[in-house]
């Protein structure tokens, strides 16, 4: 019974032993600052020695890395540049931080201090400018979980290079990347890859104002110079120029200038300073849109499709202007034509005056002579109609030579050319500058939608087949 006894005693000992601890709370963020000192306390953890292989093995240190594309402002095409605010991770595993994580109720150590650990050694090549948010706080942190592994993110904006082909600007697209690699450490010591399953992630309502993000893609591009061979990654971002803004702000605004230079095939000939105000104004015009756009762009040396365009539509706008020269200069030539006929025709009215006057004279002195002429010959006719000589008598065929004429004047009337349907609409327009006018009122229209054919063909062809 007293063995009995005490063991009850015991159990219930040990209960209330149990309860009471129980019921103390455990402060686990006190927790993490000891497992914080025990881990990276002094003569416990180097920052400047890197950790090691898979497996712990001596092989190159594995960094993975996965970005997300919170913002881009800008793509610059003069500077050949673009601002994108990202939010850059890393993860990698160290095997001297592990820790215990008191059957799973610390999850993870958070530091604010990065040089309290190894970091690699990342850099972007195609960096212009750069910098870290510090608004309110550093917008940056590191987790330390309990088997080793480190993630580290922060939250950066970047302005990067991108060297763009205007060959088919503003109907092409471009390829701007993002270039991340090891600065010191070679393949040897540090490797960098993409994160499994989805490496780059792109905010959902990113909106450009001149382009529209098609695509991105990941890959790698290790460099090797002099000193070994460094890891590299990069994404490439597809993006398409929004074609709507330049239809409605450059392609609409040339058409209406070249249709407006028409205007002055429709004004009289005589309308001198209507036709030059209107050609030198749309001329002008056209310039001056022109040298905007080309404002706008780097100083190439190739040719852009926009270039193609406005040099044409500059030569139509300048090829009317020039037709007015020709329509004033040929009506210039028409009226001196029209002065010379003038003076021709009274010039042979006056000898025909002249010619008159001298032939009356000349009928009054030999009246009497050609009377007695006149009356000699009838008298002469009279007899040889009363006894026809058969000498005389006119044969009752044709000779071979009056029917050769006849039917060579028949040949000449089958073979003269038939009339044409232009030359005979043109035949109603009596003046040469009216004649001008009239064909450059079909030709240029014509020859300007022919030119909208082409263009748009070749260079909507172009871009599909580069998109392919």
């Amino acid at each position: 019974m007293v063995t009995r006894f005490i063991f009850i005693v015991f159990l219930q000992a040990i209960c209330f032993t149990i309860c009471s601890t129980s019921n103390v709370k455990i402060n686990f963020r006190e927790k993490e600052k000891e497992v914080l000192d025990q881990i990276l306390g002094p003569g416990r953890y180097d920052a400047r020695i890197r950790p090691s292989g898979v497996n712990g093995t001596d092989g190159p240190a594995i960094v993975r890395v996965n970005i997300f594309v919170r913002s881009i402002s800008k793509i610059d095409d003069v500077t050949m540049e673009y601002s994108v605010q990202l939010t850059f991770r890393e993860q990698w595993l160290d095997e001297r931080l592990k820790f215990n994580d008191f059957h799973g109720r610390l999850k993870y150590l958070t530091l604010t201090e990065a040089n309290r650990v190894w970091m690699p050694d990342l850099f972007f090549s195609n960096e212009k400018d750069g910098h870290t948010h510090n608004i309110i706080m550093p917008n940056v942190y590191i987790r330390i979980f309990p088997y080793g592994s480190v993630l580290y993110s922060i939250r950066i904006s970047l302005t990067l290079s991108c060297p763009m082909n205007l060959k088919l600007y503003p109907l092409d697209r471009q390829i701007c990347s993002l270039r991340m690699a090891s600065y010191g450490w070679t393949t040897d010591d540090l490797v960098f890859l993409w994160k499994e399953g989805d490496p780059v992630q792109v905010v959902k309502n990113l909106h450009l104002p001149r382009f529209t993000l098609e695509k991105f893609l990941t890959d790698y591009c290790n460099s090797k110079t002099n000193t070994g061979e460094y890891s590299c990654l990069k994404v490439d971002l597809l993006f398409k120029r929004e074609f709507s803004y330049y239809l409605i702000q450059i392609y609409i605004p040339c058409c209406m200038l070249v249709i407006v230079s028409w205007v002055s095939f429709w004004l009289d000939q005589g309308a001198v300073p209507a036709r030059v105000s209107l050609g030198v104004t749309t001329l002008l015009t056209m310039a001056t849109q022109t040298s905007g756009i080309n404002a706008s762009l780097p100083p190439v040396s190739y040719t852009k499709a926009i270039d193609v365009w406005t040099g044409v539509c500059l030569t139509f706008v300048f090829g009317a202007l020039l037709e007015f020269a020709l329509v004033n200069y040929a009506s210039r030539s028409d009226m001196h034509r029209e002065n010379m006929k003038k003076q021709r025709r009274q010039q042979v009215e006056l000898e025909n005056a002249q010619s008159l006057d001298g032939a009356s004279d000349m009928i009054d002195t030999d009246s009497n002579a050609t009377f007695a002429m006149v009356r000699n010959r009838s008298i002469q006719n009279h007899i040889d109609a009363n006894n026809p000589s058969p000498l005389l008598q006119k044969p009752l065929v044709r000779n071979q030579g009056d029917s050769m004429r006849i039917e060579k004047a028949h040949c000449e009337v089958h073979m003269q050319p038939r009339p044409n349907c232009c030359r005979s609409w043109l035949s109603k327009f009596p003046t040469r500058s009216k004649r001008i006018d009239v064909i450059s009122r079909i030709t240029f229209p014509l020859v300007f939608a022919l030119f909208n054919v082409i263009y748009w063909s070749t260079y909507l062809f172009r871009e599909e087949a580069e998109e392919s």
